[in-house]
């Protein structure tokens, strides 16, 4: 039998969404019997001919729907988008009326984080824009506590709604800053571990 998974999934454009889900993949892998999945989702085109390769050139690969089915717990990932997610990430997940319909994903724990350029630049209503469909599917929603440190005394990101990162430019290299780290390894934790729980 294969080991139970957190499905760390995410669509990054700049590789700031990319590192938090690199981070939060280790926050999964400190707990042990329950393993991190990393997946991404192509970009949208609005060309309607426009198609993506079938396994991307570098980073994860693509989420398929039965990756999402068969995990324990799910993370999911999106840069700030005018205050919501990204549209490669939610044209994915208008593709999951399946999962909904057969009540595959009820009662399993689910987390979001974000990344923008600002601080006040709609973080919060873009990891709740993410949340809601996932509340749909019958999921557990699980943010990140007070108790976490990184949440109480943060200055950019990380939020009690899920881990975020300020990305200020960008950056020719992403920098997750010393609370930033904490809250995404924190909640990538806390999700394998309330996983691990309601399995």
């Amino acid at each position: 039998m294969a080991s139970p998974y957190v499905l760390v999934l995410y669509y990054s454009r700049y590789g700031a969404t990319e590192q938090l889900a690199r981070t939060i993949a280790r926050g999964v892998e400190q707990v042990s019997g329950i393993e991190a999945r990393i997946r991404t989702v192509p970009a949208v085109s609005t060309e309607c001919e426009a198609t993506a390769p079938a396994i991307p050139d570098d980073g994860a690969l693509y989420c398929t729907e039965d990756d999402l089915k068969n995990c324990a717990g799910l993370v999911m990932g999106s840069p700030v988008r005018f205050g919501n997610m990204a549209a490669p990430l939610k044209y994915f997940l208008d593709g999951t009326s399946n999962l909904w319909l057969t009540g595959q994903l009820i009662n399993k724990p689910a987390g979001v984080f974000t990344s923008g350029n600002t601080l006040h630049g709609g973080q919060e209503t873009t990891l709740m824009s993410m949340a809601l469909p996932l509340i749909h599917h019958g999921m557990i929603y699980c943010g990140v506590p007070f108790s976490e440190a990184g949440v109480h005394h943060t200055q950019a990101g990380g939020t009690p709604y899920g881990a975020s990162h300020v990305a200020q430019e960008k950056a020719e290299k992403v920098q997750l800053n010393e609370h930033e780290q904490s809250v995404a390894l924190a909640q990538g934790k806390r999700i394998a571990e309330l996983a691990l729980k309601l399995a």
